[in-house]
């Protein structure tokens, strides 16, 4: 990657690693589905402006709103939800952690369902490796214990299996559309699903917010998800997507770092391990991570 890609992909992780703690400050004031309906809604606003004043063309077709409707519900309403849920039970910290295992799912996933993405030795490796470090920071008690923190965990790995069908999804509904077009129909299908079922389950929307709660929400609508959508596609047209994984690597350590800050977040020792591990995978993964037998295999090839 060039230098200008790399500051980009540091500056998104940065971005994105102070979403955790910005929820978790939310969800002091605030519901879960409320923090995610300000978070689509406002950066929906902000997205469509966007594509209005640089003269983008409105999509009108259908099957261009369905796809808006099922990427906004598998890249939005159920990932942000089950971790906001989440959060309320494990730290925020971990729930960076677990969501690095995005990319683990999105390749077993893309696997099953895409004729272009089948499961290679490299990527099962990595894929195996990655599913063990996630439950190495899981913990095999919680994996066997039913409690709200074990629920809270898994609420966290299931919006990571939510995340990898998104992807699916988006290439064979809105692969022609663009990217910022894409995202803010996304967002405003999202916007359309949660702030009903916010009013419903959690009541009316309040007016009344102190204000830490008032800035962790402007951050995370404006600055972690409108703002790091537009930041995403010029990071991924400048590193291409193997390298844009790095960015789930470089998260993690920012959101722990945050929580032990301001939150006096401690995780236990195999969260750390677990990340490690997490780690290892994703990068055998994009092929940072030469295997054995690589150099045979690619001479075999050529």
């Amino acid at each position: 990657m060039s230098p200008r890609a790399w500051i980009e992909l540091i500056v998104l992780s940065f971005i994105w690693g102070g979403t955790f703690l910005s929820v978790r400050i939310a969800l002091d004031d605030l519901g879960p589905l409320w923090v995610v309906a300000h978070r689509v809604f406002w950066a929906a606003v902000i997205l469509w402006a966007v594509v209005l004043a640089t003269g983008g063309r409105v999509p009108l077709t259908a099957r261009v709103w369905i796809g808006f409707l099922g990427m906004g519900l598998l890249n939005n309403v159920f990932p942000f939800t089950l971790q906001a849920w989440g959060q309320l039970h494990i730290e925020s910290g971990l729930t960076s952690i677990l969501n690095a295992g995005t990319a683990i799912w999105g390749a077993l996933v893309a696997a099953l369902f895409l004729a272009d993405e089948r499961l290679t030795l490299r990527k099962s490796v990595g894929v195996l490796v990655g599913f063990f470090g996630v439950a190495t920071a899981i913990g095999l008690s919680n994996l066997m214990a039913f409690d709200l923190r074990s629920l809270g965990q898994l609420a966290v790995v299931l919006s990571t299996i939510s995340y990898a069908f998104a992807g699916v999804w988006g290439r064979r509904m809105l692969g022609r559309l663009s990217p910022v077009v894409s995202a803010a129909g996304m967002l405003l299908m999202s916007s359309v699903t949660m702030i009903p079922i916010a009013w419903v389950v959690e009541g009316p929307l309040v007016l009344t917010l102190a204000a830490d709660t008032i800035l962790a929400l402007a951050y995370v609508t404006v600055v972690a998800t409108a703002g790091a959508y537009l930041l995403y596609y010029r990071v991924l047209g400048m590193a291409g997507s193997s390298n844009v994984m790095l960015c789930t690597l470089l998260i993690a350590p920012v959101a722990i770092v945050l929580g032990a800050l301001f939150l006096g977040e401690d995780l236990a020792p195999r969260a750390f391990w677990g990340f490690g591990i997490l780690a290892l995978g994703l990068l055998i993964l994009n092929g940072t991570v030469p295997l054995p037998g690589d150099a045979k295999r690619a001479a075999q090839k050529g």
